[in-house]
This record gives C-alpha cells, structure tokens and sequence, in this order.
C-alpha cells in the first residue's frame, strides 16, 4: 500500500518573470513560489515530504494537449530580446514571456507529470507540486490568462495514456474559470471537471457565457463539465464547503475517479487581490481531506493562481499538512452560505439533473431572478480613484490581511497529539487484524471507573459488571479528551458505554458533542441544553421519540445492491455536523445496525474534519472486517473501501428532503436551494 506525500518544486521556476511594466500581468511573480517554500520550511513539513524531483516536460507530452505550431511560437521565444518578447506576449490575453518561460513551463508539466507517475506507482499515496507558470487558462493554440502549457489537462491525457485511465477527476478551486481546461475535455466523458469561479453575471474575467452553470459539455462530454459561478465577491468558508456537499463530492462518489487531480489555486482565499474572497486557509485542509476519500487516496495538487503572498503560502502549507495526514483545524466563520451562493448551487443541480443518478429524485428547478443581478447596475463608480489611489488601498488591504492571517493561524493551529489511534483491543487480536500504526493502550480497572463515573453516571451504572465492560472506553476515551491521542476505538456493549461516554465528554468540559448513533439505542441522553446533538440512524424509528434540533432520527437500512448511504451523509449528516461544529464526535455502533461497513467507515472518514478529528469510535459488534475497516479510516494510513456506489430510492430522497426542510433553517449548511426566491442573507 503507497504511503508518504510527494513535494515537487524547483527553483528555476522562479526565473518566469515580467521584464517591463504591466498592471494586469505584475502581481504574477517569482516570489509566489520561494515564500511558500519557505514557509512549507518554518512548518517543518518539506523534511517530512518525499522529495521528487522535477523534470522537463517532453515536446510529445506537451503535444498531447497543444497544437506542434504553438509549441514552436514558444520554443521560439528562448532567443528573442526584450521587444521582441513583449511583441509576441501581446499576442496573448494577460501572458508575459520572458527568455526562460519556455524552460520553466517545460519543468511546470514535467513536475506536475512526476507526480502523477510517484502517485500512480505507488511510489507514494498523494502529493502537490509547485509550479510556475500555472496552466488552467492555457488552451490548444493559445497562452492566456498567465497559463502557457496547460499542466493539469496535460496530466490527465499523460494518466489516460500511460496508466490506462478511465475516470480521471479534475476539481478546479482556483478563483478563475479553467476555461483552458473545459474546452480541451468538454466533449471527453473519462474526464470529469469541476470548476468554481468568480463570474459576477460574465462580469468578472475571463467573462465567457461558457463559464456559467447551463455549459454541461458538449456531445458524449454532457455532464461531465460542472461550472458553479460565484456572482459575487466574499464567498467564504462556508460557501465553499456547501458547493462541496451538494454538488462535486455526490457527482464525484458516484462518478468514481481513479485519479483526482486539484488545479489548486488559492486565489480563492482570503486577501487575494483577484478574488476578493473571504475563506481563510484551514478550508483548503477541509476540502483536501474531503478528496482525500476518493480514488483510493490517488490526489496530484497542482499550483495554478494566488497572489497574496501569505494567505498563498499559509493555504498550501494547510494543504500539504492534509496530505501527510495531520488532523485538520477547526474551520472558523458562520456555518451558512450566503443566498448568491445557494442560488448558485441550485442552479447547478438543476443543469445536471439529466446526467446524473443521485439527482434524479431531487426536486431541483431553476432560478432566474438571481439576488445579485441587480446588483450590477450599481457595480459604476461614481468617482473612479486613479491606478495610484487603488495601488495604495491594494497595499493597505494587503498588511492588514497579513496582520489577520499572523494571528488566525496562531488561533486555529494546534499541537497534533503524539498518538493518532488507539484502543485497548486484545493484542494478540489486534495485531494480526488491525493497522500497524494504531497504538494499544491499558485497559482502566474497575475502582478507576468507579471513581471516574461516581459523580455523573451513578443512575445508569448500578452494577459490577456494567463497570468491568467500561473499562476499554474511558480508557481510550480519557485519552482523546485530554488530547495525548487523536481518535480512538474500543470494542463494547454501547447501551451504557456510549451514555457515560458523552456524559464523561460534557463532564470534562466539552460544550458540543456530536454522536451518531448506528442501531438500536436503549438510553437516549439528555440533548436539550445543545451540549450533545445525536443523530440515530436506525431502520426504524425508536421510542417514538420524535426528531428535534438536536436529537435527529434518520430511518434508512442500506440498499443490499451496494452503499447508497453517500447521499445521506452528503445530504443531512455532514451538513448538520458541519453547522454544529463539535469539539468531539463520537461514532457508536450498536445491535441491529442497518448500515453495512461500507457505510459506517464512510461515516468515520469523512467526519474527520470535525473537531480537529477528534472522534471516538464504539463498537458492540466484534465483527472483525467491521473494527478493522473503522481502524483504517481512523487511522488514514489508506483509504478503505467504501463500496459500490447506488443512487438513492425515491422513498429515501423524500426523508432526506423532509429532514433538510425541517432543519435547514437551524442548520444551515442543509440549505441547496431557495424556497420561493427568499431566504436570509
């Protein structure tokens, strides 16, 4: 099984630059590369990366993508002075040559193909590459938009050729449309790409209609091209992560990619002077965990845009720390996207309704009166400030996003605790069946529980033997809570464990617990002072007890065909999960689950994100396959197996629906359309 996380960079990248003045090509610059470099360095994450270097890219690999009679107009540049340079960038929508550009892009796609190859042969599980110059705008004939050779289409052709791949996915969070790479796969159904993009109505650069949401591809490429346009500026963490949840991450589980390839662009974030956006670092290390899931964990990041330096640098280093498995920060902000964004969304989902099979039940229409149209006719200003006005407010908005970031990171980021899993399983059991990396620990006994629990517990500890069978879970459980382990795992009758393990959660001084309960629950907890929300997932509903704000009931058994828990997950649980933001989250298995393991090590992956991964698994049934497949998602050394992917039923698209319509105003992050064109923001 491939481990480790590739870093690719060379230093003569940063020989690209611009030779004269240009105000729409001079924020693409060399340091874009160097100080993020440097500060991957001052994490001390390169020594723990594996170290591929970089290549030149081939003519013939370059010519899997672009015309022989481009490739000559840039070879061509490598002897030509200043003017002559200028002349031919002009040719060309914001490039700039200079007389090693055409070196540079060469190393940019022989870069970018290293990793593919160190991906793809196991060589290690993921990676990122930093190049210069970016590629996404590049088109077959054509620079454009600071892209020369498009170096991620370029892979991909490379990754269907070499490794004989079917389903490649491209996910494009770069604040720009790709217009480059839509045009060169639109017709191509073994691709899949996804871009979202500041659009403002066809406002914003490249200001193409083919960037809106209605352009799904072309012939058998229909459905395979995913646009969500952002019609304004300030889209921030939670509009992100909503764009994830209700349209790349359901297309992409169903659509089954055996290679992910991010053009990853940070222009996207916080301070940049292109995007203009407000998502702070740590949701890139979310939405990276999120890719983490698919293709077996085969994920190439490649450098495209960003050009504030230190929301730039800070974001990779949040990405590459994803990548080597680092628990993920707590993200920051309201947890609700803005209506513009849900209008977006819905859109989107509309458009690709014909082509997709999680959609086919969703009631899904399209919006015209969009919040932000009229917006546009107030975009004129009155008083325009002069290039040195606006260059002055660039630089202050620039040192005071610097001051934030300095100060934000320090917030978010958190000492990761000496131990990623634990448990108190058998040894002789746990090491021929679990993953080596998962760390035993000594089993609490008896008079240590009973001291522990005497204060809380007393009314649903009365006997001896309901102690002993605690001994596994507060040991693993004090463990995570006083943060010497990341996520743990104990096998035990969840009945009263998983009752004095939230107790014990609240207790020690934990304000939001999240449990999702799999299987019959005997004891349901007090969830009333919004300390603990439980989500309980049953075949049938229990007690009568009747869903609430934080006491949510889904009724689902999983379809014997394959896993069709991932529009559950995608549709209810991460949404609301993600609205409640909890400081620990527990996951319990009880008897009678009506999940099967496909299902629940999804649970366990994709929850990561939560509570700096923080999560305590629980688990009544000593079903080996079950502890083992919950282990390897805990301890993320490989992806497990989440099964065949199966569209949802009618029948469970309409609880979904009734869920996401009861709740969708407490938590919003459930929210991927407008009712009646009103919502609140």
């Amino acid at each position: 099984m491939a481990s480790g996380t590739a870093l690719i960079y060379d230093e003569e990248m940063t020989t690209h630059r611009l030779l004269w003045s240009d105000p729409v090509c001079d924020i693409e610059v060399p340091e874009r590369l160097s100080f993020s470099y440097e500060q991957l360095k001052c994490y001390h994450l390169l020594e723990r990366c594996v170290h591929v270097p970089a290549r030149e890219g081939s003519e013939e690999e370059i010519l899997l993508v672009h015309s022989s009679e481009y490739l000559e107009v840039a070879k061509s540049t490598q002897t030509m002075n200043e003017e002559e340079l200028k002349k031919v960038s002009g040719n060309y929508d914001a490039f700039f040559f200079h007389p090693n550009t055409y070196r540079c892009a060469r190393l940019a796609v022989g870069a970018t193909l290293q990793l593919v190859d160190a991906v793809m042969s196991g060589k290690v599980c993921n990676g990122m590459a930093l190049v210069r110059p970016p590629g996404h705008h590049s088109q077959r004939n054509a620079a454009n938009g600071f892209c020369l050779f498009n170096n991620v289409a370029i892979a991909a052709e490379y990754a269907k050729l070499k490794y004989g791949l079917q389903r490649i996915l491209i996910v494009d969070w770069d604040v720009h449309h790709g217009q480059g790479t839509q045009y060169i796969f639109e017709e191509d159904p073994s691709v899949l790409y996804f871009s979202w993009h500041r659009y403002e109505h066809q406002e914003f650069w490249p200001s193409l209609r083919e960037s809106d949401y209605d352009a799904v591809g072309l012939g058998k490429g229909k459905g395979f091209n995913i646009n969500l346009p952002w019609n304004k500026v300030g889209m921030g963490n939670s509009d992100y992560l909503a764009a994830f949840f209700h349209v790349l991450l359901p297309v992409a589980f169903e659509f089954d990619p055996e290679l992910v390839i991010v053009s990853s662009g940070y222009d996207s974030g916080i301070g940049d002077p292109e995007g203009q956006m407000n998502a702070t670092p740590e949701v890139f290390a979310h939405l990276t965990r999120f890719l983490m899931q698919l293709a077996n964990g085969k994920l190439c990041i490649i450098l495209e845009g960003g050009y504030h330096l230190k929301s730039l640098s800070e974001s990779i280093c949040m990405t590459v720390k994803t990548l080597l498995g680092d628990p993920v920060p707590q993200i920051t902000g309201e947890m609700a996207p803005c209506l513009s964004a849900v209008e977006s969304i819905q859109n989107v989902r509309a458009a690709h309704k014909p082509y997709w099979k999680w959609l086919t039940y969703e009631d899904t229409s399209f919006l015209q009166n969009l919040s932000t149209k009229s917006h546009l006719l107030m975009k004129a200003d009155p008083n325009p400030s002069t290039e040195h006005e606006s260059k002055i407010t660039n630089n202050n908005k620039t040192v005071e996003v610097e001051r934030f970031l300095e100060l934000h990171m320090k917030n978010i980021l958190f000492p990761v605790p000496p131990i990623k899993t634990a448990t108190t399983i058998d040894f002789k059991w746990s090491a021929h069946f679990l993953p080596g990396p998962v760390h035993l620990v000594k089993e609490m006994d008896k008079s240590e529980i009973k001291a522990l629990v005497s204060g809380f517990c007393t009314d649903i500890v009365k006997e001896d033997k309901t102690l002993f069978s605690l001994g596994s879970v507060v040991a693993v459980l004090d463990k995570i809570l006083k943060k010497e382990v990341c996520n743990g795992i104990a096998v035990s009758p969840t009945a009263v464990s998983v009752a004095v393990a939230l107790r014990h959660s609240v207790q020690f001084g934990f304000q939001r617990v999240l449990c999702i309960f799999v299987g019959d629950m005997q004891i349901i907890p007090n969830t009333e002072d919004g300390k603990i929300l439980m989500i309980h997932i049953c075949e049938k509903e229990q007690f009568g007890k009747t869903s609430s704000k934080h006491f949510i009931s889904l009724s689902w058994k999983e379809d014997a065909k394959g896993n069709d828990f991932f529009s559950a997950v995608l549709g209810v649980i991460l949404p609301v999960a993600y609205s409640y933001q909890p400081n620990l989250t527990v996951i319990a298995v009880g008897p009678n689950r009506s999940l099967g393991i496909s299902g629940i090590s999804l649970l366990c992956a994709l929850l990561q994100g939560l509570a700096e991964s923080r999560i305590f698994a629980v688990i009544e049934d000593t079903e080996i396959n079950l502890v083992q497949s919950v282990a390897k998602a805990l301890v993320g050394t490989c992806t497990p197996h989440f099964g065949v992917f199966v569209p949802p039923t009618q029948e469970k698209v309409n609880k979904i629906k009734i869920l996401r319509d009861q709740f969708q105003q407490e938590w919003k992050m459930l929210q991927c359309s407008v009712k009646d064109g009103i919502s609140r923001n």
